[in-house]
């Protein structure tokens, strides 16, 4: 669709989300890869995608990054990254019985659940995990204890169809990217079923998530449209849609870039709101700001909220 002329553009406002984008994980994943081409050339290997969003993706294969699906696609004798959303027990262990040099990427927040679960595992109990079957985390998560020491719950259904193997004792864990409201909802029907259930020493959703979720509520009470930035196989992104609905977004839409719009969503649109999954880089998120800017006389507001200041440390072969 043509931009129309300068004098033709009627008024929109344009809120953007805080915070939004590339979350602590996220970042420190992204720069090993990019630090280990760096320090041993191309190519780089890296099992997954090392996180989901396919621009961050196709960047990252321009500079000698291959993504593969399975370790055994991988030579012996180049460096091989594991992607941020964990790893089962099994693949480290493959490529240490090849000798293999492996960095692991896996979100500190991913790693600290899997701590979880196996310190509950040891304690004799059985393990709900609540999260989205297939997804590479809920895959790396139960792949950390033996078959069957996990059960999966994805669902208010699942929740009150679970049974408890024999009489064993229990405990929970979360995917770090879930809807904050929906777990509340399947936690409290698990907990009403089995009260001795303990928490987790400290929430499994990740800080990151939730402060996108609560920036997207406030963008929904007050937008027409929200527009969360971010790759259709993103579990964090997909969530920010439906936040967006619930908080009272007259519609909302996940988009890859600001190619995917459809100019029609805007026809009675006179506030839209705009954020981006943990995964999307700023540089898309300020491409679509222009895109509408380039079609509307816009007024930016940037909304108040949480400033993140987290980082993480990357492995020691890359800072040494």
């Amino acid at each position: 669709m043509t931009a129309p002329s300068p004098s033709d553009r009627r008024s929109l406002v344009v809120r953007l989300a805080t915070p939004r984008g590339f979350c602590a994980g996220v970042d420190r994943a992204i720069q090993i890869v990019e630090r280990a081409l760096e320090k041993y050339g191309a190519p780089v290997f890296v099992r997954h995608e090392i996180v989901h969003n396919r621009h961050v993706v196709e960047r990252l294969k321009a500079l000698g990054a291959v993504f593969v699906k399975e370790l055994d696609e991988c030579p012996d004798d180049r460096p091989v990254v594991f992607s941020a959303h964990g790893v089962p027990r099994a693949v480290p262990e493959a490529a240490r019985s090849r000798d293999m040099f492996f960095l692991d990427a896996t979100c500190p927040l991913v790693s600290k659940v899997h701590v979880e679960c196996e310190r509950r595992h040891e304690e004799g109990r059985h393990i709900i995990l609540i999260g989205h079957a297939g997804h590479p985390e809920v895959i790396g998560t139960m792949g950390q204890l033996p078959a069957g020491a996990i059960s999966l719950v994805e669902t208010v259904e699942d929740a009150e169809a679970f049974q408890r193997p024999g009489d064993q004792p229990l405990a929970y864990a979360t995917q770090t990217t879930l809807s904050v409201d929906d777990t509340a909802e399947i936690l409290s029907v698990l907990k009403a079923r089995f009260p001795e259930l303990p928490d987790p020493h400290k929430e499994d959703i990740c800080y990151a998530t939730t402060n996108r979720q609560e920036a997207v509520k406030r963008l929904g009470k007050g937008s027409d449209l929200v527009l969360v930035v971010g790759s259709a196989n993103s579990s964090n992104s997909a969530r920010l849609v439906e936040v967006a609905l619930r908080a009272g977004a007259r519609d909302a839409r996940l988009v890859d870039d600001a190619s995917a719009i459809d100019w029609r969503w805007f026809d009675t649109v006179q506030t839209v709101g705009v954020t981006a999954g943990a995964s999307a880089p700023e540089k898309l998120i300020t491409d679509l700001v222009d895109a509408i800017g380039a079609r509307f006389d816009t007024t930016v507001i940037e909304d108040d909220g949480v400033r993140e200041a987290v980082t993480f440390k990357l492995p020691r072969a890359l800072v040494d």
